[in-house]
């Protein structure tokens, strides 16, 4: 709750931006309060709060009560990790206190979308790429680390699967796309242009639309069909940008196996072909070197004969 209550900055009014405000100030406290003393607090009216309420999806100030107490109170217990998320890192901050930092961001941004993310929205795509002629991937910049990722997952277990980062390339296979198709755009801010216009090409031509991103208010979500929510408390702390992809990962990895599920034999017959076409390029890990037999460093041993009786030093 308190990341979808985040996510509102700059999406809704001064006067519910305020609300929000004052909410992620002090959640414990918001919790406490009555809609009056929370109007007070904020600035606002009890009138404001209600629009407020309706903005996340609860028809009063009790339900939202509830889950903000709910959110506070697992922060508590998540205690361990406390640091002030969203905090800038400085130059003289100490490694561990960056380490805090980076924990901190990471295990709330993924917990908070475990908690929020649409399982039957990801399970209509897991679907649709099952049963899909081709799968269009679109991300640009950092999101085009998750979906070589994804690409990578899907093309392992046999999915006809394409990345595309670069916006000619992109709109051409959009272009030839079908209702047949699933098309995936992953985007934190939503607003990448790039990816809003391979997404929207995509669906011109009947394919399902697929959008990933940390902001259900933005242009992304305007031409997707299915909303998957990657969650961040804030967008401004390199701690928190860097937290944005581990969630958008989460979301791209659950849905990678949620195919696999659904193509069990065939993923676990083409994964078997990839893994063996790919053993002699890896090398085995070494074994335990046995001290009981002397192993000069010219790598030879037992008389001359290299290679018996022990590891070779090369």
């Amino acid at each position: 709750m308190l990341a979808r209550i985040a996510a509102l900055d700059g999406e809704v009014s001064d006067a519910l931006a305020r609300v929000a405000a004052t909410v992620l100030a002090d959640p414990a406290a918001a919790a406490r309060s009555t809609i009056v003393e929370l109007a007070e607090r904020s600035g606002t009216s009890p009138a404001s709060i209600t629009r407020f309420c309706r903005s996340l999806g609860f028809d009063g100030y009790a339900a939202l009560r509830v889950a903000i107490a709910t959110d506070s109170g697992r922060a508590q217990v998540d205690g361990r990790w406390q640091v002030d998320i969203g905090r800038e890192i400085t130059p003289d901050d100490p490694l561990a206190l960056v380490l805090a930092q980076v924990v901190a961001a990471e295990t709330a941004a993924i917990r908070d979308t475990a908690h929020g993310l649409d399982l039957s929205g990801l399970a209509r795509v897991a679907e649709s790429i099952t049963a899909a002629r081709r799968v269009d991937l679109y991300g640009v910049g950092g999101s085009s680390l998750i979906v070589n990722s994804l690409h990578m997952g899907l093309h392992r277990i046999g999915v006809p699967a394409w990345v595309w980062q670069e916006i000619h390339g992109a709109l051409a296979s959009a272009a030839q796309l079908t209702a047949r198709d699933v098309a995936i755009a992953f985007t934190h801010s939503g607003g990448t242009a790039e990816a809003v216009e391979m997404l929207a090409e995509a669906g011109s031509h009947g394919a399902l639309t697929v959008a990933v991103t940390s902001f259900t208010r933005s242009p992304v979500t305007d031409v997707a069909d299915v909303v998957l929510m990657s969650s961040t408390r804030a967008e401004s702390s390199w701690s928190d940008v860097m937290a944005a992809r581990h969630s958008q990962l989460l979301v791209a990895d659950l849905l990678y196996l949620a195919v696999a599920q659904r193509t069990y034999p065939t993923a676990v017959s083409s994964f078997a072909a990839t893994a063996h076409a790919v053993a002699g390029h890896r090398r085995p890990p070494r074994a335990p070197l046995d001290l009981s037999i002397p192993v000069p460093r010219s790598g030879v041993v037992n008389g001359g004969e290299r290679g018996t009786g022990a590891i070779v030093d090369e």
